[in-house]
């Protein structure tokens, strides 16, 4: 039996939705981008594309999302991926700025990271065997470097720039086939993590900090970019990196090794799922990099006081600060993983097909707004409706899940349903007679 009493119903009265205003914020996102179209048509198949992208649907690409919205055909939106004129470098701009006006704040974190799409075949571009994080292994993927600015108020990715191995930068008609620009060469992904930082740079977008894991730690020339930047960074490295000090060059593990126990003080690195995560923390001074460098060089190490597990982080800021800063900035390295989770798992980041270098920008470029979309909407529900006691505070998850049951159900008849099928295994039978046609002539 459902009892429903005088709590529950204040609650419910305290969270009253206006969907108008979200449907209202979402067209002033297609307002944002739509001058950056030569056509209207483009500017409406990318608002479908989107809206798609925001829908609950369990599998997000041109076909899905053009059954959901209940075109007669994918043909509209391959169009808008493949061959319509608009610049997707352009519209990651106005992703960015999108994010900046709603959560800019002058001390906010610019963490990069990578993560791999699994893909099978060849063709696709950037694709060959490598090890992705995402699968823990080295798999048949796809990576990218993205950039996600992390601030009190929320946070999304603002940029993104995928790494193409060797095997495609020094074979000229593979990179032609998959439509990547001529002067495209190989770029490590630190390198491409530099050139995304300093675009943000000097874009003028607000910030104090970088983070990044392991593979950014140990580029030189990132930290040296960053240093020039007027930026600070935490950045992880591995156990067996050398830094400067007063005996020389010393591996950070024994480093902190010789730290005594009242060296050790416990932070929270932030909120996790489960309450605050707490650590023990302790930091070595270090001598600057360079012969002329400035500012304040630390080692930061971090320990699990449950697992008696290490992690060391290379640290730099322009001015002096307390330890808790560091450890503040530190915890913000956690938000691009949840940007990858929620990009993915709620507007199709991943789930794209589309095989050449304009098509793979382009969908990355509407799902990384979609995603912004939901961050920057949940922020403002949040200041619309603070959650009452008994209930968390509202989640882009849950946003999402309101913002496609109240705006975005499908409705579909017999007659489209079975349109859909039957243009579906007519299209499954052309490329099953290519395939044998292909197959002949081997």
């Amino acid at each position: 039996m459902l009892v429903w009493n005088n709590r529950d119903a204040a609650v419910a009265a305290a969270h009253r939705v206006d969907p108008d205003r979200w449907w209202t914020a979402f067209g002033a996102v297609i307002d944002l981008i739509a001058p950056r179209f030569a056509r209207y048509e483009p500017v409406r198949h990318a608002a479908g594309l989107m809206l798609g992208m925001l829908s609950g649907l369990d599998r997000k690409n041109c076909w899905t999302i053009a059954e959901h919205r209940g075109d007669l055909t994918p043909d509209g939106l391959q169009h808008l991926l493949a061959r319509a004129r608009w610049d997707a470098e352009v519209v990651r701009d106005d992703v960015r700025g999108y994010v900046v006006d709603a959560f800019g704040e002058p001390d906010a974190v610019l963490v990069v990271d990578e993560t791999g799409d699994l893909k099978k075949g060849t063709c696709s571009v950037g694709v060959q065997r490598q090890y992705t994080g995402t699968a823990g292994r080295i798999e048949n993927a796809q990576v990218a470097v993205f950039l996600t600015y992390a601030a009190r108020r929320g946070h999304a990715l603002i940029d993104r720039a995928l790494y193409l191995p060797r095997s495609w930068t020094e074979d000229p008609q593979r990179c032609a086939a998959a439509g990547i620009p001529a002067a495209t060469g190989f770029s490590t992904k630190p390198a491409l993590a530099t050139a995304i930082i300093t675009r943000a740079v000097q874009a003028g977008v607000p910030a104090a900090w970088v983070a990044g894991d392991e593979v950014y730690g140990a580029d030189p020339q990132l930290r040296r970019t960053v240093r020039a930047h007027g930026l600070g960074y935490v950045l992880q490295v591995a156990a067996n990196r050398r830094v400067p000090t007063h005996a020389g060059p010393v591996r950070v593990d024994e480093l902190a090794a010789t730290m005594p126990e009242q060296a050790w003080q416990t932070y929270s690195a932030g909120a996790g799922s489960k309450g605050p995560r707490y650590y023990a923390w302790t930091w070595i001074t270090l001598l600057p990099e360079d012969d002329d460098g400035t500012g304040q060089h630390h080692l930061l190490v971090r320990r699990n006081d449950s697992t008696g597990e290490l992690a060391y982080l290379r640290c730099y800021s322009p001015n002096p600060v307390p330890l808790s800063v560091l450890v503040r900035v530190a915890g913000q390295r956690w938000r691009i993983e949840e940007s990858f989770q929620s990009a993915k798992g709620l507007t199709g980041l991943d789930q794209h097909q589309v095989r050449r270098w304009a098509s793979w920008h382009r969908w990355t470029t509407l799902a990384m707004l979609a995603h912004a979309f939901l961050a920057v909407a949940t922020a403002i529900e949040r200041d619309h409706s603070p959650a009452p006691a008994g209930l968390i505070e509202l989640t882009v998850n849950e946003f999402r899940r309101l913002f496609d049951a109240l705006l975005l159900a499908a409705k579909h008849t017999i007659d489209t349903l079975l349109a859909w099928s039957q243009w579906r295994r007519r299209h499954q039978a052309r490329a099953r007679e290519c395939h044998y046609r292909r197959r002949e002539h081997q």
